[in-house]
């Protein structure tokens, strides 16, 4: 990864940090490189220096300095377009790496009480027999837990009504967007109507969404 952003990702960094309109943002600084001065809200845009077919740009925010930095003059002859795609490019590959990150799976050992969006893959070991219960909200359900294992531990896994059929023993889960909570003393997989359980692997038949 680079640890040096281009002119135009910096000035789009700029633009979603501090929230002001792209085409505000970079008329304000062609303003600046031919008046000295300008503003766009509450950002201020001075131009410092010119040298070299190069301009030192400072911003400042209720007289706090916010950023000073050296652009080509050739910058300001592209048009606030470009920008602005440069923006949405990085707003798109900063929402891939947050979908990226949250997609990432666990281990059995890594798993807290109280964490969410929890995806994990892991092998069913035991399934119990269904318990008829009254929920909290007066519903009748059918509730059972499966135990499942990884390289790295076990976990019991709460499964309810339609999910209790659909699971056996030897089945390998994909998980995804669980949490972990705690029932008499124990911590437990949870499965809620945000999160997806997946079979990956059943005795050679194909993947099923559950």
């Amino acid at each position: 990864m680079r640890s040096r952003l281009y002119p135009s990702e910096y000035l789009a960094l700029l633009t979603e940090k501090y929230e002001v309109e792209v085409d505000k943002f970079f008329n304000a600084l062609v303003s600046a490189v031919k008046d000295q001065k300008s503003s766009c809200g509450e950002l201020t845009v001075e131009c410092r220096e010119k040298k070299n077919n190069k301009v030192v740009l400072l911003i400042t925010r209720e007289s706090k300095v916010v950023a000073q930095f050296q652009i080509p003059e050739a910058f300001f002859q592209e048009s606030s377009h470009s920008l602005r795609e440069v923006k949405n490019a990085c707003q798109s590959e900063k929402q891939a790496s947050r979908k990226n990150a949250t997609m990432q799976s666990l281990q059995i050992k890594d798993l807290r009480i109280g964490m969410k969006k929890v995806n994990l893959k892991a092998t069913v070991i035991e399934v119990s027999q269904p318990t008829f219960v009254v929920t909290r909200f007066g519903n009748y359900a059918n509730v059972a837990n499966a135990m499942v294992q990884d390289d790295t531990g076990k976990i019991k896994l709460c499964l309810w009504n339609d999910q209790i059929k659909t699971i056996s023993v030897g089945d390998t889960l994909e998980i995804e967007n669980a949490r972990i909570g705690q029932f008499r003393n124990e911590k437990q997989l949870r499965v809620g109507k945000t999160g997806t359980l997946k079979i990956a692997q059943r005795c050679g038949l194909v993947t099923k969404l559950l």
